[in-house]
C-alpha cells in the first residue's frame, strides 16, 4: 500500500430491492462531499443496481441555530479567525474533553437527529464527517429494535480529531497509519479499524486523459508547463494574492486558477491583466482533467485535494493549512517527498520559479515520486467494506418511512430513494 493508502440475480428486478446507503456529511470544506461521491461512484460501478443513495447535510437540515449555518460560516472562520479555530480544535481534541463536547452537542442536536434517523431509514449509514458519528450512534442505540450497520470513513489524512473515533460504530476506515494508531489509542479495537487509504473518485484512477489530450480539451497551450492554483470548493485562502504574485513573475508557463464557488474571487481574477496564458474557472466537475493537464499544483493542505493530486502524479506546493486538522497533512507531504510547504504568496512564487527552472525532466522526476505513493485501491476497498456491512443489514430501511403529513409510518417504493 502507498503512503495514502454474494451473488445476486438482477434479472428479475421486481424481486430485488435495492439497499439504502445514507451518507452523513456537511459542506464544511469540500472533502466530505468528495469522499461521499467517490464511495458512491465505486459502489455503483462494482455493484450496479444494488444500492440507492442519499446524501444528508446534517448541519443544514437537522441542527438548530447557529450550527445550521456552519457550511456558510466555516470558510469565513478559517480564513479570518484562524487562531480561534485552531485553539478550539486543540481544546476539544482530547479524550475526556471530546466526550464532554459530544455530550453537549448530542443534547442540543438530539431532536433533529432523531428526526433525521426517522426520515432517512438505511441499510447502512456511512459517516464522512467527524462530528456526526457519536451523536447519531447515541440516537440509534436509544431506540428499540435493531439498528443499521454504521461505518465511519475518516476523511482527515493525518491529524484526525478525537471526534472521529466513536467506539460503538461497526467499522472505522482510516487513511494512514497515523490515524489507525490514534483509533487504537482512543479505544477502538483492531476488529473495528481498517487501514484503507483515502477514497478518491474513480475518475482520477481509470479514465484520465493523457496530458496532451487534457490540454486540448481545456484549450490550453500544448507545451507550456501548466501551474494549477486552487483554494478548495469555496475558493479559500490567498488565491488572489498568489495568482497576482505569480503573474508579476512573468514566468514561462501557463496558469489555471479555480475560483470555486467564490464569485467575488472569480470577478477579481477576470479583471487582472495577465502576463501569461491564464484560464479562470468557477467550481468545476472537471478536476481530473485539470490535474491531468497540469505540471504543478498550488493548493492549501486539504486531504481530498492532496489524495487526488497523488493519484494523478501531480507535485504539490502547499500554500497554507487550516490549523488543527490540516497541520499533519503538511508534514505528510514533505516527509514523503510529495511536494513542499510554501506559506505565503511570495514563497509560492519562489518555489514555482525554482521548480520550473528544473525543466521538463525535473518536473517529470517529481511527478514520478508522487505517483509512487498513490493508493488506487482505497475507494474500492471502502466500497467492499460498506457492501459487506449492507449485506448483514436486517432490511429495516425497506419496511417503512415517516409520513410527515400524518406523523405515521408507511411503506414506500424503493425507487423513491434514488440520490
Amino acid at each position: 500500500m502507498g503512503a495514502l493508502c454474494g451473488v445476486i440475480n438482477m434479472g428479475a428486478r421486481e424481486t430485488v430491492s435495492r439497499r439504502r446507503v445514507v451518507f452523513l456529511m456537511s459542506d464544511t470544506g469540500a472533502g466530505h462531499r468528495s469522499a461521499a461521491n467517490a464511495i458512491r461512484a465505486a459502489l455503483e460501478r462494482r455493484y450496479p443496481g444494488l444500492y440507492a443513495f442519499e446524501l444528508v447535510d446534517v448541519y443544514r437540515r437537522y441542527t438548530p441555530f447557529p450550527f445550521k449555518y456552519l457550511p456558510e460560516l466555516y470558510p469565513r472562520w478559517v480564513n479570518w479567525a484562524r487562531r480561534s479555530w485552531g485553539l478550539g480544535y486543540w481544546l476539544a481534541d482530547a479524550p475526556r474533553r471530546s466526550v464532554v463536547v459530544m455530550a453537549v452537542l448530542g443534547r442540543l442536536w438530539g431532536a433533529g437527529l432523531r428526526r433525521m434517523v426517522a426520515e432517512h431509514p438505511a441499510d447502512v449509514i456511512v459517516c464522512v464527517h467527524a462530528l456526526f458519528s457519536r451523536p447519531t450512534m447515541r440516537v440509534l442505540r436509544s431506540q428499540d429494535g435493531t439498528r443499521p450497520p454504521f461505518v465511519t470513513v475518516v476523511t482527515d489524512l493525518v491529524t484526525a480529531h478525537a471526534f472521529w473515533y466513536e467506539r460503538a460504530v461497526d467499522r472505522c476506515l482510516v487513511p494512514t497509519p497515523e490515524t489507525y494508531a490514534r483509533g487504537l489509542a482512543l479505544g477502538l479495537t483492531p476488529e473495528q479499524l481498517r487501514l484503507t487509504g483515502l477514497p478518491v473518485h474513480p475518475r482520477f484512477l481509470d479514465s484520465l486523459p493523457a496530458r496532451d489530450e487534457a490540454r486540448r480539451m481545456l484549450g490550453l497551450h500544448p507545451t507550456l508547463p501548466a501551474v494549477l492554483l486552487v483554494g478548495g470548493g469555496d475558493g479559500m485562502g490567498p488565491v488572489y494574492r498568489i495568482a497576482r504574485v505569480l503573474n508579476e513573475q512573468r514566468l514561462d508557463m501557463q496558469l489555471i486558477v479555480v475560483a470555486g464557488r467564490n464569485r467575488s474571487l472569480q470577478r477579481r481574477l477576470e479583471a487582472v491583466p495577465w502576463h501569461q496564458p491564464t484560464l479562470i474557472t468557477p467550481f468545476v466537475h472537471s478536476m481530473p482533467e485539470l490535474m491531468a493537464a497540469a505540471d504543478i499544483l498550488v493548493t492549501k493542505a486539504g486531504p481530498a485535494t492532496i489524495s487526488e493530486a497523488v493519484a494523478t502524479g501531480l507535485p504539490l506546493v502547499l500554500s497554507g493549512a487550516v490549523p488543527g486538522q490540516e497541520d499533519g497533512n503538511v508534514r505528510f507531504v514533505v516527509r514523503h517527498g510529495l511536494g513542499t510547504y510554501a506559506p505565503g504568496a511570495a514563497e509560492v512564487a519562489r518555489t514555482v520559479e525554482a521548480w520550473l527552472s528544473e525543466g521538463p525532466q525535473g518536473l517529470a522526476r517529481r511527478a514520478e515520486i508522487v505517483r509512487r505513493h498513490a493508493c488506487p485501491d482505497a475507494v474500492w476497498t471502502i466500497a467492499e467494506e460498506i457492501h459487506g456491512q449492507a449485506q448483514r443489514s436486517s432490511g429495516w430501511s425497506r419496511l417503512a418511512q415517516v409520513d410527515r403529513r400524518r406523523g405515521r409510518w408507511k411503506a414506500v417504493p424503493e425507487e423513491g430513494w434514488l440520490w
